[in-house]
């Protein structure tokens, strides 16, 4: 499906038509990040539509919201939006029209606003939950930071598999012009996908067709919500790299799975809470599955993987993770292996880096990822064997970059002065203070 460009820029702004007729306006995404800019109800807020203008406004052809919670009670962090069918005031008129305000702002440039719809599954932490769930009882054992999660019943499952395709149809009556299941990461669909954390011994656990069988049945539910001629894409790892976890040839066969459900964009990405190399980096090294050491030496993080899996798929992909040159991006839509290139970072410092991009007044974006850390090498950094200060820099890292989105949420120049420590206790603080002011009736 991907059309060749006669020039190298050609390869970036071209515009790109998804099999559900929909056409992307160029060959760029800003990929979902977690905003958390939702009030005490989990509702969206004059900030995400402050946000959303300013990178719909960017260049980008497509942007991809954070995760939108199917469920109020197992969040991923305060402050995410939360749209819970079993909840009338999280989808009563008021939440509705501050959900339009967000979608009008992020399309009214022209470009496409998807929303991603989510379930934190086990991974939702002490201070946003009360109890969080998974398909088996296996723990995220993490700094402490989460409960052991209650196994999930059949008629919970099936509850969940109605919010997702509930959500989407909000989403487009709300004016989202596409929407995205969250697959990949670790969350709960991803959890059901591997073995380690699915232990299940009935039809949705055991085989990885049973393992795959709650985002097979999400992915249908919600198409059947909105319809042939409404974007629906999903995000899957490529690996989890966890020994014994979900593996990449795990992920050919559900690509392969995916092949008959009619996706109009499969975004891979990569990792877990456990191991965030959708970050770049490594966490606990006793059970890592390293990166392969050819990926290792290219600029996007899993670009190798998708050249396999392209191999599989029916519908364009896009890869998200590490690309930062022109150079990078051209390379890799001109290898053919993917069709969109999904960004992030970067536009939480420049929100119209893509369109600088775009009209060649920039040949890279920022990176300033290789500068926070608490040293370079040695056991105060990224690859410390000690966890605690791994996930210092990690979590500072994650945190600086979230202050910067609040800032320009909020209408305040970025801080790029701003240290590594000040933004490791600021995400804290922040997210402590956040899941006290949250209504839990």
């Amino acid at each position: 499906m991907s059309l060749r460009a006669s020039t190298a820029i050609d390869a970036l702004a071209e515009p790109f038509t998804l099999p559900c007729g929909v056409v992307l306006p160029n060959r760029l995404c800003k990929t979902a990040m977690t905003e958390g800019l939702g009030d005490a109800q989990l509702r969206a807020t004059l900030e995400h539509a402050r946000l959303y203008a300013l990178w719909g406004a960017g260049g980008v052809g497509l942007n991809i919201t954070g995760n939108v919670m199917v469920d109020r009670h197992v969040i991923e962090r305060p402050g995410n939006v939360a749209i819970d069918i079993r909840h009338p005031p999280s989808i009563d008129v008021e939440a509705r029209g501050r959900l339009r305000a967000w979608a009008e702002s992020g399309t009214a440039s022209g470009a496409q606003l998807w929303m991603q719809i989510s379930h934190a599954g086990r991974q939702s932490p002490r201070y946003a939950t009360r109890q969080p769930v998974g398909p088996s009882a296996v723990k995220l054992d993490l700094l402490g930071n989460y409960k052991t999660p209650r196994a999930l019943s059949e008629a919970e499952i099936l509850d969940i598999i109605e919010r997702f395709a509930a959500v989407a149809a909000i989403a487009k009556t709300c004016g989202f012009t596409g929407v995205q299941v969250h697959g990949a990461h670790g969350y709960l669909i991803s959890s059901f996908l591997s073995p380690v954390t699915n232990r299940r011994d009935d039809r949705w656990g055991g085989s990885l067709q049973n393992r795959a069988r709650l985002l097979i049945e999400c992915v249908r539910a919600t198409r059947a919500a909105v319809g042939p001629a409404f974007p629906v894409s999903v995000k899957l790892n490529s690996d989890d790299f966890r020994k014994g976890g979900f593996s990449h040839a795990d992920c050919l066969q559900v690509v392969a799975l995916l092949n008959a459900e009619g996706i109009d964009l499969l975004e891979i990405s990569g990792g877990t809470y456990e191991q965030p190399q959708l970050l770049g980096v490594s966490g606990r090294s006793g059970d890592a599955v390293a990166v392969r050491s050819s990926s290792r030496v290219r600029e996007a993080y899993f670009l190798e993987y998708a050249e396999a899996i392209r191999a599989v798929a029916t519908m364009p992909l896009m890869v998200t993770g590490g690309f930062r040159s022109r150079a990078g991006m051209e390379t890799a839509l001109a290898s053919g292996a993917l069709d969109v290139i999904g960004l992030a970072r970067p536009f939480c410092t420049d929100p119209d880096c893509a369109r600088e991009l775009l009209e060649r007044r920039i040949d890279s974006l920022p990176a300033h990822e290789r500068r926070l850390h608490l040293a370079a090498r040695g056991w105060r950094s990224p690859a410390s064997p000690i966890l605690l200060m791994k996930m210092i820099n990690v979590l500072g890292t994650q945190g600086w970059y979230y202050q910067q989105m609040e800032r320009l949420a909020r209408g305040r120049p970025i801080d790029l002065q701003r240290g590594l420590l000040r933004s490791f206790a600021r995400y804290w603080w922040d997210d402590l203070s956040r899941a006290l002011r949250l209504r839990r009736d």
